[in-house]
């Protein structure tokens, strides 16, 4: 079976003339056999049910598309058309739409940093972008000045047709430090000019030719890019004949019919999600789709999949099933009574058998399978079924598991480093076939059977071929080589590590990350020394909650070079204070819950971007609420770190959220605009509220009498709200963006401006008075119930105000500094009787005043700037610094009861 090349011969004529259908064809052919069937289920899993289409109802949504696009667009030459979503009900209408055109589709992540979507796009000369209709703000603002834009509505689809012409922008500028060797601005517009007319006569000079061309019409079908974890992203653009054998191979070794239900668990962007919707809609099976935030949430999409829907094919990456975790694998994914009849994983490293028997319920009937393959040639190029005997054995054996047998139409060569093939030892996989061609970045015509190297290394024995490891990850260590997926393998087989990832930080340590199981994990270095040869051991361990992802649900490796950096600062600052000082790491995308007291972490939980925001706790005192750049508002368990629930806005949350004392309603607002209001309890948003006046970046401020809601916006605008409807009571215009976040008692309403104004107005909207300082006010009002009367701001005029409710000024106090953070005001610790003021100045002071005459009785200086408001708890003042630390300073009263911080 295996020599130098491995090839997949059984195509008989009928296949012969399956292989030369496209992707489309292929569904319309199954539409026509199973028309009322269910294709499509799309489930948010909250109070609504899910929602379904049947093939009659996809084919002609997408129809209706169709037509649209063939008005609107000029589709003469090669035509792609990006696609800008979410997971929905409606995207394989979508896709099947822009086949018909025909036209490929370049599907865009909304969460992807805007910058490298841009390089894409402007790589690709994109000319049109589908966009859903509830992501167009998010859009505009993500991509605001890179190219000029004109937008038509397509009614009853849910999607607007921008038409995009770009600024005169260079590709190689758009991604920091990158440099594009391929010239592709050059050759995308040189494909524009070069169309071919004449398709036969292009077709007749291919062949002649012995090569494949890119600017045959109809030929493509979607467009990718890889991952760019070794280098610049790639341009992958992916042909139907290059695809189609995938799908029917597939459909045929995982005895695909109309009664499965399979699952998209991969994201658009990554073509393991091609071979699951394809997969589906070509055989009249039906496809589960749930929203992302439900794939981040073990329990309830465990609940999703095998209980509510029965789902019976699962492709996935094997970090995707390790996110369930061994007991929720074990008791319900790969159960006795499971629905699951078909699991393939591939992406990664096959685990380890070991690993794979102990997730597998007694009785469990799922067949397993390996998948391997590059996105180069998209998408899989081998396939291996483990063996029943293997999985149900009770022998303790741990043999490799092979890569497999090609799959349709592909071939597969090893080679040494001198390029000659390998029948017996080591050596790198290349992939190619005569039609499993790709177009790469600039290339217009590739020679037809071309090999691509997969950077991949095997090792063939008896005819098949055994993973050792991307070429990245081949490392000399100790004098011997060394392939840390090994070590990786080794400490997965150990019963107290839930989950593990290993790095080669700076190629001089190899760190061990392990998500423990319980407290005897500390001792797995220990453990490994019985496994391990004495070069493999790591170096260090580190334990962590939980491992990070790539949006293609792979082990995110940067961010565990990220953390263990931070992990290195932390022991190198706790080294040099002293003191009462407790301190912190600044989190990114890290969430800590820390014990006020002894500084220790008690949780820790990654999420999926930066984290600009404050948290707050919900009502009942169990969860607490934050909002990340990544445009989520995670609702977390205060326990335990747990996700509870995951909410969506259209764009980065920095607000950070409140919560009404009587209702346990939560008001965030976000850079789309909008305010929200959430119910956590039963986790559906209750309404939404367009503010009109630009990005939502302040906390909202809740007033009980009277009952508003008060949101400003950097469009200048303080609105009132009803929190129970979300209807606009009044709105006012300060003119000049509000950074500041409005605060208030019974009878007024202030809110500072980077105009240098603080503004006062009435409960029912009309101005009362404004104070003017030399600086913006990015400060909030701080007015406390300890003093009623009088009202504390910050000024970049390096001030610190004081003024009575009338807007007299009554002190003012100068610090070294401009005040950005909003002042504290507490009582003394030991003295009830003296109301003093903590506030911080961003050259990193802290100050405590007294509160009545602004007269100053502590100060200390942190060892970088400070843009964080302090917040005082009993003797504690915590503070956050940019140097990357949380300091928690005590509260201390000196003998002549001046207050002193240690």
């Amino acid at each position: 079976m295996f020599g130098s090349r491995i090839y997949v011969t059984f195509i008989t004529g009928t296949e012969d003339c399956v292989l030369k259908m496209t992707l489309q064809e292929m569904v319309h052919q199954a539409a026509s056999l199973y028309s009322d069937r269910k294709a499509v289920c799309f489930d948010e899993y909250n109070d609504k049910p899910p929602v379904f289409y049947t093939y009659k109802e996809v084919v002609s949504l997408a129809t209706e598309l169709t037509v649209f696009l063939q008005n609107y667009c000029d589709h003469r030459g090669r035509f792609e058309i990006g696609l800008y979503c979410y997971p929905g009900i409606n995207l394989p209408s979508w896709i099947l739409g822009i086949l018909q055109v025909p036209a490929a589709y370049f599907p865009l992540d909304p969460d992807a940093p805007p910058v490298l979507s841009n390089y894409f796009m402007k790589k690709c000369n994109l000319r049109y972008i589908l966009v859903e209709n509830d992501k167009i703000n998010k859009f505009k603002i993500s991509h605001a000045g890179w190219f000029y834009q004109s937008s038509f509505a397509i009614d009853d689809v849910g999607l607007t047709l921008f038409q995009i012409n770009w600024n005169d922008v260079d590709v190689n500028l758009l991604l920091d430090g990158a440099e594009d060797k391929s010239g592709l601005s050059k050759a995308a517009s040189n494909w524009e000019t070069d169309y071919v007319a004449d398709l036969d006569q292009l077709k007749s000079k291919t062949s002649q030719r012995g090569y494949t061309d890119v600017r045959q019409q109809r030929s493509l079908a979607y467009i990718l890019h890889t991952s760019g974890t070794t280098g610049i992203p790639k341009i992958v653009r992916v042909p139907h004949k290059c695809i189609v054998p995938n799908i029917l191979h597939l459909q045929s070794l995982f005895k695909i019919s109309p009664h499965d239900m399979l699952f998209m668990a991969s994201p658009l962007t990554f073509d393991p999600s091609v071979v699951e919707l394809f997969v589906a809609l070509t055989s009249g099976a039906s496809l589960l789709i749930v929203p992302n935030p439900i794939k981040m949430m073990p329990l309830k999409l465990s609940a999703a999949l095998f209980h509510r829907h029965r789902v019976t094919v699962l492709q996935a990456t094997p970090t995707f099933l390790r996110r369930f975790g061994a007991q929720l694998i074990k008791s319900t994914v790969l159960s006795a009574s499971t629905s699951l009849r078909v699991l393939a994983l591939g992406g990664e490293a096959f685990p380890a058998l070991n690993i794979l028997r102990s997730w597998k319920g007694r009785e469990n009937k799922t067949h397993v399978f390996n998948l391997y393959g590059i996105t180069e040639v998209s998408s899989w190029a081998t396939c291996y079924r483990i063996p029943e005997e293997v999985l149900s054995s009770d022998i303790r054996f741990d043999s490799p598991v092979p890569l497999g047998s090609p799959l349709l139409g592909t071939t597969v060569e090893v080679r040494d480093a001198t390029g000659s093939a390998v029948l017996d030892g080591e050596g790198q996989v290349f992939i190619g076939g005569k039609e499993r061609i790709c177009f790469l970045d600039d290339e217009v015509t590739v020679p037809l059977n071309t090999m691509r190297e997969t950077g991949d290394f095997v090792r063939v024995k008896d005819a098949e071929m055994f993973f050792l490891g991307r070429k990245d990850n081949q490392i000399k260590r100790h004098g011997k080589r060394l392939n840390i997926e090994y070590v990786q393998q080794a400490a997965e087989g150990l019963c107290h590590v839930e989950a593990c990832a290993v790095t080669w930080y700076r190629q001089e340590k190899l760190i061990l990350f392990v998500v423990p199981k319980d407290n005897l994990a500390r001792d797995t270095l220990k453990e490994l020394q019985k496994h391990l040869p004495t070069y493999a051991i790591p170096d260090e361990l580190v334990l962590i909650e939980t491992l990070p992802f790539t949006l293609h649900g792979k082990i995110d490796v940067s961010e565990l070079r990220k953390i263990y950096s931070n992990h290195l600062n932390s022991r190198r600052h706790d080294s040099k204070l002293s003191g009462a000082e407790e301190l912190w790491e600044r989190l990114q995308y890290l969430w800590k819950a820390i014990d006020l007291h002894s500084g220790k972490i008690k949780w820790e939980r990654i999420l999926g971007d930066r984290i600009e925001s404050s948290a707050c706790a919900s009502k009942c005192g169990n969860f607490i609420i934050v909002g990340c750049y990544n445009g989520f508002v995670y609702v977390l368990r205060s326990d335990n770190g747990e996700i509870h629930c995951i909410f969506t806005a259209e764009d980065a949350v920095k607000s950070s959220a409140v919560v009404h004392p009587s209702t346990g309603l939560v008001y965030v607002g976000s850079h789309d605009q909008h305010i929200y209001a959430l119910d956590i309890y039963k986790e559906e948003r209750v309404w939404k509220l367009h503010c009109e006046g630009g990005a939502v970046f302040s906390s909202p401020y809740l007033s009980i009498l009277p009952d508003h809601l008060y949101i400003a916006t950097l469009g200048g605008l303080l609105l009132a709200v009803n929190p129970d409807t979300g209807n606009k009571i009044w709105k006012s215009s300060c003119g000049k963006p509000l950074f500041s976040s409005p605060h208030c008692n019974e009878q007024y309403v202030c809110i500072g401006c980077v105009d240098g104004n603080v503004y006062c107005f009435s409960h029912s909207g009309e101005k009362v008075w404004q104070f003017s300082t030399s600086g913006p006010v990015f400060s909030s009002p701080c007015i406390s119930s300890l003093t009623k009367q009088e009202i504390y701001f910050g000024s970049h005029d390096r001030f610190i105000y004081c003024c009575n409710m009338e807007g007299n000024l009554l002190w003012k106090f100068k610090t070294t500094s401009s005040v950005y953070a909003t002042p504290f005001i507490f009582h003394s610790h030991d003295l009830e009787s003296e109301t003093l003021l903590a506030a911080t100045s961003t050259d990193g002071t802290v100050w405590v005043l007294n509160a009545k005459t602004g007269l100053v009785t502590g100060v200390n200086k942190l060892p970088g700037e400070v843009f964080s408001s302090p917040v005082v708890c009993g003797s504690r003042l915590v503070v956050g610094c940019r140097n990357d630390y949380v300091y928690c300073l005590d509260l201390c009263i000196a003998e002549e009861t001046a207050t002193r911080m240690c």
